[in-house]
């Protein structure tokens, strides 16, 4: 019930690039969210999803995040985790979209998964380096596998919890975060906290599921009132979130 009357409330305050000034915002949001090229990368992603969710076998899941609505067991077929807990398509192609748009060289994602978020994330630019932090062996070992059958030479697993692995990172900047490894409030900002030393100016914070629960909800607008972020842009299923120091502080939300 939360998530209908939160998108609800969405829909009644959003806009689309006309009720938006900023050149950089405008410009993101026409060239990039609202592009309709038909990208042939597009069709590698949805074939690998389409591959997991032909994948009907059992993996073990130990699960560090608040917990799936879907699944009651931590035993979970690879095909239901692809269609239920995965990124979806429409998310997916959003994904390779931004990194093909800003360019970033050195990309983190919090999350792994069964990777469809990471393939996408490393199809947007083949320069681009992807960490991706998976803390389920299974998962990781799964999604390992799966992307070395796509040949995704630019993506690096790292096994382990956030908290384990955060503190160890060799980059000294990111240029791009895919926050999508928890969704409960304390865990959200303690590691966009713990993230800020690896941000600068253009870096991009992608925060997963931002209405989620409440709780998420409140999370988020703790990002945008947080002294160092001042451009956020609301597309409901994901926040984005900009440290552009040259820009007034500008909260934007934008149908896609």
């Amino acid at each position: 019930m939360y998530l209908i009357l939160a998108y609800l409330k969405f829909l009644w305050s959003a806009t689309n690039q006309h009720g938006v000034h900023s050149p950089f915002v405008f410009n993101l949001v026409t060239k990039c969210l609202y592009d309709k090229t038909k990208y042939s990368a597009y069709k590698d992603i949805a074939a690998y999803r389409n591959h997991l969710l032909q994948n009907h076998t059992t993996l073990e899941i130990k699960d560090y995040g608040a917990g799936s609505r879907r699944f009651n067991s931590n035993k979970r077929k690879i095909s239901d985790i692809a269609k239920y807990a995965g990124s979806s398509l429409h998310k997916a192609k959003l994904l390779f979209r931004i990194v093909n748009y800003l360019q970033p060289q050195q990309c983190l994602e919090l999350g792994t998964s069964l990777g469809i978020a990471t393939y996408a994330l490393s199809k947007g630019n083949p320069n681009t380096k992807v960490i991706s932090i998976e803390g389920c062996p299974n998962s990781f070992t799964c999604t390992q596998n799966a992307l070395k059958e796509q040949q995704a030479k630019n993506i690096v697993l790292k096994l382990g919890t956030f908290k384990e692995v955060i503190p160890k990172m060799e980059q000294k900047l990111l240029d791009l975060v895919f926050m999508d490894g928890h969704h409960s409030k304390s865990a959200t900002l303690e590691h966009f906290e713990a993230l800020l030393p690896l941000a600068h100016n253009d870096t991009l914070f992608i925060i997963d599921d931002i209405y989620w629960s409440k709780e998420m909800t409140e999370a988020w607008h703790a990002i945008k009132a947080h002294k160092s972020v001042t451009v956020t842009i609301d597309c409901f299923f994901i926040g984005l979130v900009f440290f552009r120091k040259e820009q007034a502080k500008e909260h934007f939300k934008i149908r896609l």
